[in-house]
């Protein structure tokens, strides 16, 4: 029996907005200009849901290149700009928010700035802002729990209360060390038939692949009237 939710935490990229597609291209693209070579399973086996010092710190150790602070400048900008042209809200998200009766939070391994763009663009922000948590605001990033465990505590929630919905094995990891309730949101379009196996200790609670499933599942978690 699981203990009743009283606070629902979103990743963003690849749960709230499509981008995970957007950024792995971007990266693959800038990273190729640098003489590093790696495709999309690359990208999505080494960095998804994690922050961008992780992300260079991988490059470190798998290609030796120091990238310049300029490349990190740069990458964000084009990351940005291909937001700005391509990025869309995940379809039923802002629905689920609205009829949600717990309280909710976003808890992203994104930059502040560019949290609150795409959330800008996709028109989440209004219902997101004062809500927002960053791996900038902890010590470790995910899949670590640390950054869940720092949402539950600024919202006021127990953790054995708390649900969080990801899409990457590394937030999924994250989400069940934080003792929390853990699904798998599956509909971006970075997830596919060859979506990456879960290994035990990134196996959730649930799994659902559309927003419109989500009350289906959880009709408990629906706000009454």
């Amino acid at each position: 029996m699981t203990a009743p939710i009283d606070l629902v935490i979103f990743d963003c990229d690849g749960v709230l907005i499509d981008s995970e597609m957007i950024s792995a291209r971007m990266l693959v693209a800038a990273l190729a200009e640098r003489g590093v070579q790696i495709d999309l399973a690359y990208v999505a086996r080494h960095f998804l849901g994690r922050s961008y010092p992780t992300v260079m710190a991988t490059i470190r150790r798998d290609f030796g290149l120091d990238l310049p602070p300029a490349f990190e400048d740069d990458y964000r900008e084009r990351l940005l700009e291909g937001f700005r042209r391509d990025l869309q809200v995940m379809p039923g998200v802002a629905a689920v928010i609205d009829r949600l009766g717990p309280a909710f939070c976003v808890a992203t391994s994104s930059s502040p700035r560019r949290a609150e763009l795409s959330l800008v663009l996709t028109g989440l922000w209004p219902r997101v802002q004062g809500r927002l948590f960053t791996a900038s605001e902890v010590a470790r990033g995910k899949p670590a729990p640390d950054l869940f465990l720092h949402a539950a505590a600024r919202m006021g929630a127990d953790p054995a209360r708390c649900l969080v919905i990801e899409d990457s094995l590394t937030g999924l990891r994250a989400g069940l060390a934080a003792g929390m309730q853990v699904w798998r949101f599956l509909g971006g379009s970075h997830l596919g038939p060859a979506t990456e196996a879960e290994p035990e200790d990134a196996r959730p609670h649930k799994r659902f692949a559309s927003f419109g499933e989500f009350f289906q599942i959880a009709p408990e978690l629906m706000r009454p009237g």
